[in-house]
């Protein structure tokens, strides 16, 4: 028997891994998407409240690529995808670790739905692929991942299921309670779901809607009530993305976190970038689900307590 019986035996998860991101990176050349190898260790990310960068010689690990793929989006490539990994200090437990691998697409002339859509057959083409069928076992869960796959938006799902209005939640200061509480445990349990239209407030680098200001082009994906994926139609207003970093920024050092410099080659070329979507979706987590995984330490090579 080898010494390290733990890294043995995740010799099945490995090689579903393996097949998982290779079926990805199919779906994507096949639609024409440029492969694109980004920096990890970046000037400025984007400054977000509940997310910490890990300081690295001067900068930082990257907790996404999303800046560097964006320049490119404004530099004239209308189609990028990334498999790549990314740091957020501090996050550990079942479904975190603090380097992760990622996915981020970037397309121009779409939006959330449109992006919405090609999530759909993203993960409906590399189920087929990797698992020869389109339902998933997972926690006692049958998921059933034929379209369509249905979608609610945030409002509707807070007054669904919490009895409440997400601007009463955000007002109380209990939006992101009530979403882990009472919302989230009821999404992507029988088929994958999208909730969508957040309340701006929570737009992050989300365009606001053109019939309705106080909404965001957010959305996220759940499948067995797993947080797997976030999206949006991408904002391409450098005066109004400044002002949302200032806001965050000015949050994190109220909260006594870490300054970040503001992303100013980013701002400076967002106003060049067409009309897109993107999205980042976590890998170890689809994983996860194809493995019927009780913790993300299942389908990863080494945890940190194992460096």
């Amino acid at each position: 028997m080898p010494t390290n019986w733990r890294l043995a035996s995740r010799r099945k998860a490995l090689r579903l891994r393996a097949a998982t991101f290779q079926a990805v990176r199919r779906f994507f050349i096949d639609r024409d998407y440029l492969e694109v190898d980004t920096p990890q260790r970046i000037p400025a990310p984007a400054p977000e409240s509940y997310i910490d960068a890990i300081p690295a010689d001067g900068g930082f690990l990257q907790t996404s690529p999303e800046l560097c793929m964006k320049r490119l989006l404004a530099a004239g490539y209308p189609r990028l995808f990334q498999i790549c990994h990314c740091w957020r200090e501090g996050e550990r437990g079942r479904l975190h670790v603090p380097e992760f691998a990622m996915l981020e697409w970037y397309r121009a002339g779409t939006d959330y739905h449109g992006l919405m859509d090609e999530c759909e057959a993203l993960v409906q083409s590399v189920a087929q692929q990797v698992l020869h069928r389109q339902r998933l076992a997972y926690h006692g869960l049958d998921i059933d991942l034929a379209s369509p796959w249905p979608r609610i938006s945030v409002a509707e799902a807070f007054v669904r299921y919490a009895g409440m209005a997400s601007d009463t939640a955000l007002e109380r200061g209990l939006f992101d309670e009530v979403m882990v509480q009472d919302i989230e445990p009821h999404l992507g349990v029988d088929k994958p779901g999208f909730l969508y239209d957040y309340p701006v407030e929570r737009g992050a680098l989300a365009r606001r809607r053109a019939d309705n200001a106080s909404l965001a082009e957010r959305f996220e994906l759940y499948i067995g009530r797993l947080e797997m994926a976030n999206g949006f139609s991408e904002l391409r207003d450098p005066v109004e993305q400044a002002a949302r970093f200032a806001q965050e920024e000015a949050y994190r050092r109220s909260a006594g976190k870490r300054p970040y410099p503001s992303p100013e080659r980013f701002l400076a070329e967002l106003g060049d970038m067409p009309p897109s979507g993107g999205i980042a979706f976590g890998l170890d987590r689809l994983v996860m689900l194809f493995a019927g995984a009780e913790s993300i330490d299942d389908v990863v090579a080494f945890t940190p307590e194992e460096l």
